[in-house]
């Protein structure tokens, strides 16, 4: 039954109940919505809890709740998502950017805290969010960032143009293959690392992403091994290679850095305190 107040605080509560069913941040998604609608922060909804929604704004709005109950992504309705506080635009040719590989961002700034300059090449890189969260706190950090979907590659440059970040440089190429003779003192990757037969594809957001950024084969291990194998011959001596991968592949990922030659192997627990990233160096470089 809709609400036969029309004031932003009761359809408001309204939207909670609707989504309640199928969400379980039902209040934050509710207010993003309506936010987004109005065109408006979500503090304005607090502020003016009896303004008036009228006739269309509120089919808009009911029509944004059926997307968001059948399952749709926030980010994909909106069509942002906020990453290391930098508003990214976001569309189903790419995954949304999630908060644990903020948890890469920092480690790797953190293992470069002092260094001014270096050049990074980021593997996969969807929205950008890694090259864009990297570039934004080293300027003069030179960034590589690259992607094999076409549509992902122009949503990352209008990213990039949008934050204006001008020392990140993207383009289409397929892992490596669009890389010639150019070297790097890091490589970082959130590759698809879901095993295809993974039931967990069949809930929730990622029912909606791209399954191409999603899913690998050999278990989700595929595109982890042939980057290792192939980032050996663009990192430059001492150079580190970081990896986002699944919350069971610590074990498996850190086996495959040691069989190919890396040292100083290091798994790092994401914000649910799960394996999430290793990183590992290359030491003598076998070019």
């Amino acid at each position: 039954m809709q609400p036969t107040h029309h004031d932003l605080a009761t359809w408001l509560k309204y939207g909670m109940q609707i989504l309640s069913i199928s969400s379980d941040s039902a209040k934050l998604d509710a207010e993003i919505l309506l936010a987004f609608l109005l065109n408006k922060e979500r503090t304005y909804l607090l502020t003016w809890p009896d303004k008036l929604l009228d006739k269309m704004q509120q089919q808009a709005f009911m029509q944004l709740l059926t997307r968001r109950s059948s399952g749709e992504p926030i980010a994909y309705i909106v069509g942002t998502k906020e990453f290391w506080s930098l508003p990214l635009h976001v569309s189903p040719v790419t995954l949304i950017p999630r908060p644990d590989t903020e948890v890469l961002v920092e480690l790797v700034l953190k293992h470069y805290a002092n260094i001014p300059k270096l050049r990074c090449l980021d593997l996969g890189t969807g929205t950008g969010a890694i090259a864009l969260a990297l570039a934004s706190e080293q300027p003069l950090w030179q960034i590589d960032a690259i992607d094999f979907s076409r549509e992902a590659v122009k949503l990352a440059q209008h990213n990039a143009q949008s934050l204006h970040l001008n020392n990140v440089t993207i383009y289409q190429s397929n892992w490596f293959s669009a890389l010639n003779e150019v070297t790097f003192d890091v490589i970082v990757s959130n590759p698809p690392y879901i095993d295809v037969l993974d039931e967990n594809l069949s809930y929730g957001d990622v029912r909606f992403e791209p399954k191409s950024a999603l899913v690998a084969n050999e278990h989700g291990l595929g595109d982890i091994k042939f980057i290792a194998k192939r980032a050996i011959k663009f990192l430059n001596p001492n150079g580190k290679l970081f990896f986002e991968h699944g919350y069971q592949q610590g074990k498996s990922v850190r086996d495959i850095l040691h069989s190919l030659g890396y040292v100083s192997i290091e798994t790092v627990n994401d914000f649910n305190n799960h394996e999430r990233i290793t990183w590992a160096e290359m030491t003598n470089n076998h070019h």
